[in-house]
Parts: C-alpha cells; sequence; structure tokens
C-alpha cells in the first residue's frame, strides 16, 4: 500500500510528477490529466461538495474530490449523488496508487497527437453549388401543396471539415474521426454532412435564386464547434452504493477543445425547393428531399441575380 501524503502539498507534488496540471483557488487545489480526463479536487472537510463541484471541468470522465478529514455521511452521499468519489486521510491510501499510475493509452494512442493535425479540404475550382437530386416534378409530389408556385433557392451554408476525438467511460481515447460540420448562414442551424453525399459544381441549368449570408465566419466557426461537442458527446454511468441501493448517475461527456481540429470554413449553397400556394409554404431540401425550415430572412426578393 503507497504511503498517505501528509499534507496535501506532498499530494500536488505527487499528482505533478504523474502528468496532472495543477491550479490553486484560494483554500482548494484542483489537478487535472487530459489523457485520461481524470480531474482531483483537494480541498478542506469544512467545503460541501457543491461548493467545489462547479471547479471539476465539465468534460473530465473520473472526478475525485479529496477532503483533509471525514467530511461525514452526509457530505459522501451528496457527492455519490453527483457522481463525486469522495477520498479522506483514512481511504486516501488504497486509493493513491490508482491516482499515481501513468495514464493508460488505447492501441495507438501514443500516435494520436500526430494524427490531429488540422484537415483542409480544396473546393473544386469554382465549385460552391451542391448538386441538386430532387427535380421539379419530384418536388411537386413530395411538397403536397395545392396550386404551388416553385422556386429553387440556393441557401448559403459555412462548410468545413473536422477531426475529433471522442471521449470514452474509461478515459481512453479511440482514433480520431474526420468529418464534414455544416452552419447554416443564416438559420445559425449546424448539422453534420456524411462524405460523398453531396457534390459540388459550379453552376446549375435551372433557373434559381442565392440567399444572402447573414453570419460571419469567425461566429460561425463558433457555431460548429458547439454542434461537434454536442454531436460527438458520450454518455458515462457512474455508480455508487448507498445504504444498499445501488445508484447509477450517467453524465453526458462531450470531446474536450483539445480533441477538436477545426478546418476553414468555406461558403457552400445548398439547393431548396420552395412550394408555396393556397395551404402556406413547404421547404425541401433539394438534395435528400427531406422538408426543411426556411431561412428566417428568405424573403420574395433574393439577395443575389435569378438565372
Amino acid at each position: 500500500m503507497p504511503h498517505v501524503p501528509a499534507t496535501s502539498s506532498v499530494l500536488l507534488r505527487l499528482l505533478t510528477a504523474a502528468g496532472y496540471r495543477v491550479d490553486h483557488r484560494a483554500d482548494v487545489a484542483v489537478a487535472t490529466r487530459l489523457r485520461d480526463r481524470r480531474a482531483v479536487v483537494i480541498a478542506p472537510a469544512s467545503r460541501s461538495p457543491v461548493e467545489v463541484e462547479s471547479l471539476f471541468p465539465a468534460d473530465s470522465v473520473h472526478r475525485i474530490l479529496v477532503y483533509d478529514d471525514d467530511p461525514g455521511p452526509a457530505a459522501r452521499d451528496v457527492a455519490g449523488d453527483r457522481g463525486i468519489e469522495v477520498l479522506d486521510p483514512a481511504t486516501l491510501g488504497p486509493a493513491l496508487g490508482e491516482l499515481l499510475l501513468p495514464a493508460v493509452l488505447g492501441a495507438g494512442e501514443a500516435e494520436l497527437d500526430e494524427g490531429m493535425d488540422t484537415p483542409f479540404a480544396l473546393l473544386p475550382a469554382g465549385a460552391r453549388i451542391v448538386r441538386p437530386r430532387v427535380g421539379r416534378a419530384e418536388a411537386e409530389i413530395l411538397a403536397g401543396v395545392d396550386g404551388p408556385r416553385f422556386t429553387l433557392r440556393l441557401v448559403p451554408y459555412y462548410v468545413a471539415p473536422y477531426r475529433v476525438r471522442p471521449a470514452s467511460a474509461s478515459g481512453v481515447h479511440g482514433p480520431p474521426l474526420d468529418r464534414t460540420i455544416a452552419v447554416q448562414a443564416v438559420s445559425r442551424r449546424a448539422e453534420v454532412w456524411e462524405e460523398g453525399d453531396r457534390e459540388l459544381v459550379a453552376e446549375l441549368d435551372v433557373p434559381h435564386q442565392y440567399i444572402a449570408p447573414e453570419v460571419g465566419v469567425q461566429e460561425a466557426a463558433g457555431i460548429a464547434m458547439e454542434a461537434i461537442r454536442r454531436y460527438h458527446v458520450v454518455h458515462v454511468d457512474h455508480t455508487e452504493q448507498h445504504g444498499g441501493a445501488l445508484v447509477i448517475e450517467t453524465r453526458r461527456v462531450p470531446p474536450s477543445a483539445d480533441d477538436i481540429r477545426l478546418g476553414p470554413l468555406q461558403l457552400v449553397y445548398l439547393p431548396h425547393w420552395y412550394a408555396e400556394g393556397h395551404g402556406g409554404r413547404v421547404v425541401l431540401d433539394a438534395v435528400t428531399g427531406r422538408r426543411a425550415a426556411a431561412p428566417a430572412s428568405a424573403g420574395e426578393a433574393p439577395a443575389f441575380s435569378v438565372k
């Protein structure tokens, strides 16, 4: 059994040597290790788990609260309800070996940092329009609107490749994933596009209108990062025993900003059929045929010329 440190300063030196980054917050210290998403908060027994919970990083998988004295059963119950493991001088010894062991690497994880370069996608020269797959005839059938007037409008999207290492319940990363994020430049909605689903062309041979973008590149990048973290969130179950009852808490753990590489955003136009008739307006994605929400500013007057 490893020796229990006599003071928190000794424990912090051990954690630092084990690869943790330590931050001091008044009478509390926070030690985090990115490789296995482990976070340790060292606090006096007078601080409740509710007070210090916000000090744990949102994307941490293993959350440990180390007290300098026995905090009592009430504090342990509160911490257990929040998925926090509590240690004190009596229980730190058996757990110290696990805390100080080097982070376990998955197969090939030692090389993952090299595989996390920022992706870059070159669009074909002059090609900024996604080729529609749903023609006017198919759109009339899918819309189901009486007496409609059909208009093909090109909706602006900021599109970028990205690379992500999703979190896992064990804290061990798998190989990075390559995907494409698209942020609509009017509604600010983001979606993940599958590779090869959309073909880019320079022009369309049918009359169409352009809708002007209302979102800048910088804002779109922020929207894209948040959407990527939501899309690749994992659910981690934390089990605690309370008076003979087994309590399972599920937490959502998104990838950290260090585990995402967003490529350059480029403006692409996605065609939509606007069917307007007596029953109102129906908007169809001209690539998938699915119904879509109309951009808020898509009025009667297009921002660009009509072909």
